[in-house]
């Protein structure tokens, strides 16, 4: 025969059982809203990657709509290589496309020491750093048969490097950073100025107001003619950025590099990208 409870422990025991249930209910509420949240920050991220891809492929779609203006028959309708803004709407995306002509910079694989001296001095280095620095780019990519002569290996021995000028073109312009006497700010400040696309000799119409001034110091130097800029051929060098805003705030940005004219069989070839530190 069971034995009955007495009345006491019979609340308590209920008691117990209510806490018990209670907890319970807790627990499964911490539980939905932990899903819940869980969800709602899975479907943020599918959201955020979703409008990402959608401004990538805006940005890669506006690129291509550049070159065909860039090849438009219709002259008036030719974007020309003049740095504007101009606004393309593609899907969801709004997307902001510049062309600027390559040329209008300066190559430091192909530029002459006295052009790179002229540059140097423009962004603020003396004439003493300059012609020094000129003479260090000109041995790193291999136009000065004396780069790996005992003098010059001894001076970047000296300033802690194991490694002497390659004598090969510069990869990437980060490159500059490896150069005896070189410093970042110096990097920094040159960047802007330099493409590893550009031709030998900047186009003048095209140039920046520090590029401008360089050229200006070649000029008043009494330099040969002959190391100043010519007619711009038929075969242009555009450099094609563009910034896509897509939905969430999404913001992708692409630089093309793009040879335009008839000597390219489809009029027209991408011959690099640019990254962001470039």
């Amino acid at each position: 025969m069971s034995q009955l409870l007495p009345r006491g422990a019979r609340k308590h025991e209920a008691g117990f059982a209510l806490i018990i249930v209670l907890w319970m209910l807790v627990l499964t509420s911490f539980l939905v809203a932990l899903l819940a949240a869980s969800g709602r920050t899975e479907l943020r991220i599918t959201g955020n990657l979703v409008a990402n891809a959608e401004a990538a492929a805006a940005a890669d779609g506006a690129i291509y709509q550049a070159v065909l203006k860039l090849l438009d028959p219709q002259a008036e309708l030719r974007w020309p290589l003049d740095g504007a803004v101009h606004q393309l709407s593609i899907g969801d995306c709004t997307v902001e496309v510049r062309l600027l002509d390559e040329a209008g910079r300066i190559n430091p694989n192909l530029a002459s020491p006295a052009l790179l001296e002229a540059l140097l001095r423009t962004i603020g280095r003396d004439q003493q750093s300059a012609r020094q620095l000129a003479a260090a780019i000109d041995d790193w990519v291999g136009n000065t048969p004396e780069r790996q002569s005992p003098a010059v290996l001894a001076e970047y021995r000296q300033s802690g490097r194991d490694y002497g000028p390659p004598g090969a073109p510069l990869q990437s312009l980060d490159e500059l950073n490896d150069i005896v006497g070189m410093t970042p700010e110096t990097v920094a400040a040159l960047k802007p100025h330099l493409s590893l696309f550009a031709p030998a000799l900047p186009n003048p119409a095209h140039a920046d107001p520090i590029v401008a001034a360089a050229l200006a110091i070649i000029t008043q130097s009494g330099a040969p003619a002959s190391i100043l800029p010519t007619q711009p051929s038929d075969n242009r060098t555009a450099r094609i950025a563009v910034i896509a805003l897509g939905p969430n705030n999404a913001v992708v940005a692409r630089t093309a590099i793009v040879k335009v004219g008839p000597a390219q069989p489809q009029g027209y070839a991408v011959i690099g990208w640019i990254s962001s530190s470039d």
